[in-house]
């Protein structure tokens, strides 16, 4: 599995202009690339819930409902990350 610590060189050398959401590196599951946009980070939204969860305490209605507003909701320009739901 690679490092956090990796996958944000590759960023910094393959999308600099990408938004990182701080304090969610470990939710980085690669990258989003399409045609005539910018390459963005990519998280996974699972993931990201349940870091607001376990470290912010919250029930995971509200973490739903915080990440769709704050994090789904907030466009930062063209570097603004992606999220995927992941199938299993």
């Amino acid at each position: 599995m690679m490092r956090t610590e990796e996958k944000i060189a590759i960023i910094e050398d393959f999308a600099p202009e990408a938004k990182l959401m701080t304090g969610y590196d470990d939710c980085i599951i690669g990258l989003c690339t399409r045609f005539g946009m910018e390459t963005v980070v990519l998280y996974d939204r699972d993931k990201v819930l349940e870091k607001m969860v376990k470290d912010d305490g919250m029930t995971y209605e509200e973490a739903v409902e915080f990440f769709e507003f704050n994090q789904i909701g907030a466009w930062v320009g063209d570097g603004t990350p992606a999220f995927a739901e992941i199938f299993d």
